[in-house]
């Protein structure tokens, strides 16, 4: 999080307004959550300003002060929920006044942010949008796009052996071009794509600097820092915004303007902005264009975090292949590719992918959300306005949930256990977002993800590689400094095709 100099402040004469907003009587309040002991005005500033990622911060809090955690930055309430009961509680079944999210001046103007249904309040925009999100991404409508995921998949698993070591390139051009070509009805040929990298560069942004820490900037509580001339000392927020704000702009024009310009040309696409200009969908053209990059923009992260815990999983514990190929050849055989018909006669890859995502957790906490009343939970002062945010690393590495978490072992979603558990195990109800503001694309999403595994599975044997002396190579993993998502850093492994044959089915995409 940025954080300018208090002499800035000073200078713009905020100073008093910060001394009021320390001394007003609202800002003492009975049995809130325990927390860290904030400082004189800046509140728990420092306690965000550490190298650590957020939800390692956030799990320490939960060690020391409980499940639910209090924090200020200048005033600003900020509550970590640890804790599966008190996520499903607040997020899923008081969704009514905790599904808003906090207007910031940065995210909202500045960068022209807010028009993305991700940062929009919880209001007739956002349901509009959601609206035309679950006409496109419903689960009804995936099976319209089932040939494309073959597609996507054949070309990623070609790439794959061919190049192992860009496999997060292959998968983000696998994720991206799906997305582009069920939206736009585009075709992404290469991975240097224009449309590709707007992509990802805004991801890194708002990923990275834009929602880092607790996603306050000094603009969001003063606002009258966005009148701060860029060429003035501290005004750098400035520059970074301007620049953030024309990409952003980009990234929902372009694409956009590629399905008008066929749609002009007399060219019908299966896509869903090719569907709204045909008249298939009655909606306004802003509202369309800013839903469908919506949709894009956040297309790609999770699943690299899934396929990328995959891969790391599959060769660090060759066992869990061996069982998967089996089972596999037992179902579908070799002859053919598995296809969606056969996911529920394959059990164990269905718990390896839960387990991807539990033990890999892509999302470790989830974009703030904003309770617009007071609430009491368990005894504890929920403030109005404060933003809420679910630890969900901490809910998915719960020891008293799953043992020996930090192991991968998908056997413990095919165990039997008490309902309960069983419920809150379910890693979906956490990596795709709580309540209100469930992902609506979460169904496309997991039917991309587990064609492409269960693919990988059936044509590829996946292994460490080794060194000149013969010795294996082991996965030598970080983290980085991504503030939003949990991806491992790149890693080398082998790969080739199984036999023969699953190499033709892969060339003819059969």
């Amino acid at each position: 999080m940025s954080i300018p100099a208090l002499n800035i402040l000073a200078a713009l004469g905020v100073g008093g307004a910060i001394l009021w907003l320390y001394l007003s009587p609202t800002r003492v309040s009975l049995h809130l959550p325990p927390g860290p002991k904030p400082l004189p005005i800046l509140g728990n500033i420092r306690d965000f300003m550490s190298l650590e990622q957020l939800w390692v911060l956030a799990t320490r809090w939960r060690d020391q002060f409980g499940d639910v955690c209090y924090l200020t930055v200048l005033g600003q309430g900020i509550v970590f929920l640890n804790n599966a009961e008190a996520v499903t509680t607040l997020l899923e079944k008081r969704g009514a006044i905790y599904s808003d999210r906090p207007y910031l001046v940065m995210t909202n103007e500045l960068i022209d942010a807010g028009k993305l249904i991700i940062f929009e309040g919880y209001n007739e925009k956002f349901r509009r949008q959601r609206k035309l999100m679950q006409h496109t991404l419903g689960p009804r409508s995936i099976p319209a796009y089932h040939p494309m995921m073959r597609t996507e998949t054949a070309s990623f698993i070609r790439d794959l052996v061919k190049d192992p070591g860009e496999y997060m390139d292959h998968t983000r051009k696998y994720a991206g071009g799906l997305m582009l070509s069920v939206l736009y009805g585009y075709k992404a040929t290469h991975n240097g794509d224009e449309f590709l990298r707007l992509a990802r560069e805004c991801m890194a942004f708002l990923a990275n600097e834009v929602t880092s820490g607790s996603g306050v900037w000094p603009v969001d509580i003063f606002p009258v820092l966005k009148y701060l001339p860029a060429w003035m000392p501290g005004g750098g927020f400035q520059r970074k915004a301007a620049y953030w704000k024309k990409t952003m702009r980009r990234l929902a024009d372009e694409p956009f303007q590629h399905s008008k310009t066929l749609f002009d040309q007399g060219v019908q696409t299966v896509s869903f902005c090719g569907d709204a200009l045909q008249g298939g969908i009655d909606a306004e053209e802003d509202d369309i264009k800013w839903t469908a990059s919506s949709m894009y923009i956040g297309s790609s992260e999770t699943t690299i975090s899934t396929v990328s815990h995959f891969l790391l999983a599959i060769i660090s514990y060759p066992a869990v292949l061996a069982k998967l190929q089996l089972e596999i050849d037992t179902v579908v055989g070799r002859n053919r590719l598995p296809d969606f018909e056969d996911r529920p006669n394959l059990p164990y890859i269905e718990a390896v992918l839960s387990e991807t995502w539990r033990w890999g957790v892509p999302a470790p906490i989830n974009l703030p959300h904003r309770v617009v009343e007071d609430d009491v939970y368990d005894g504890m002062h929920i403030r109005k306005g404060s933003l809420v945010l679910a630890n969900i690393w901490a809910i998915l590495r719960d020891e008293s949930i799953f043992s020996d978490a930090s192991e991968f072992r998908p056997e413990r979603f095919l165990e039997e256990k008490d309902p309960q558990i069983l419920e809150k195990m379910e890693p979906r109800k956490y990596i795709f977002g709580f309540g209100r503001r469930a992902c609506p694309g979460a169904d496309l999403v997991e039917s991309s993800i587990w064609l492409l595994l269960v693919t990988m599975v059936a044509t590829l044997d996946l292994f460490k590689p080794l060194d000149d002396n013969g010795d294996v190579i082991e996965p030598d993993i970080d983290y980085g400094s991504n503030a939003k998502f949990r991806i491992p850093s790149r890693f080398k492994f082998d790969v080739r095709f199984r036999t023969s044959q699953a190499a033709t089915l892969m060339e003819s995409g059969q």
